[in-house]
């Protein structure tokens, strides 16, 4: 499957972006300019189901990362992927092959779920309540314009899409990285403990964290994000 994509700048370098559940690739608003203006041309992909790439109701692991090698160029200079994207590109490294890869707020650990739940109550009920007012007083560190492209996107959420994939999903664990790979967390993270930063360091990840920052990063801290990454 063919993905929608938006790309900023037109640099010698590559960098591919992929979002997170409920996402799309407009959560690269600034993030994608950002990367432009250090000489990228960064490429943002909507997944199967997110944004304005189509439903996929028999999705799995295997279709997504299908789906981005079919998008993108293979060997870009960067890869980064946010949570459900972060385990993305954890599966696409070995044949998407970048010279450097970050994960973003994401634990890469072999447990996909907590215990059993309704996919499709959770995800239904996460999609409601992703509106413009409750995102401004739920994130006041966020933009005007990130709580509308993060509405926006719920709103073209496939629930569907996304019930196949979880339903289907096994769980990948991290292995020791082959090329250059940053974890970027927030700081205090609901995803990544210390504990668990330390792990992943111990395996050779660069772990870096952003003080005050929430599951989205970059949002409301782009220079702090930027400043983490370039280092």
């Amino acid at each position: 499957m063919r993905l929608n994509t938006l790309t900023w700048g037109t640099g010698p370098r590559t960098a591919v972006l992929l979002h997170g559940m409920l996402g799309s690739a407009t959560q690269y608003h600034q993030l994608g300019p950002a990367l432009a203006d250090r000489g990228y041309r960064a490429i943002a992909l909507d997944f199967p189901g997110h944004g304005d790439s189509p439903p996929a109701p028999g999705a799995t692991m295997d279709l997504l990362v299908a789906s981005v090698l079919e998008s993108v160029d293979h060997r870009p200079t960067l890869a980064l992927g946010h949570s459900l994207g972060a385990v993305v590109l954890s599966h696409a490294l070995p044949q998407l092959r970048p010279a450097r890869a970050v994960y973003v707020d994401v634990p890469l650990l072999n447990s996909p779920h907590d215990p059993p739940v309704d996919h499709h109550e959770r995800l239904t009920t996460a999609r409601a309540t992703r509106t413009e007012p409750r995102l401004r007083a739920t994130h006041p560190s966020w933009s005007a314009e990130d709580c509308r492209v993060e509405a926006e996107a719920a709103a073209k959420f496939d629930v569907e899409t996304a019930v196949a994939l979880e339903r289907s999903y096994t769980g990948h664990a991290a292995e020791r990285p082959t090329i250059p790979s940053m974890l970027i967390r927030a700081d205090p993270s609901r995803y990544v403990s210390a504990e668990r930063a330390q792990e992943l360091e111990r395996m050779g990840f660069c772990v870096r964290s952003v003080r005050g920052a929430g599951h989205c990063v970059w949002y409301g801290y782009l220079d702090d994000f930027m400043e983490v990454l370039e280092a």
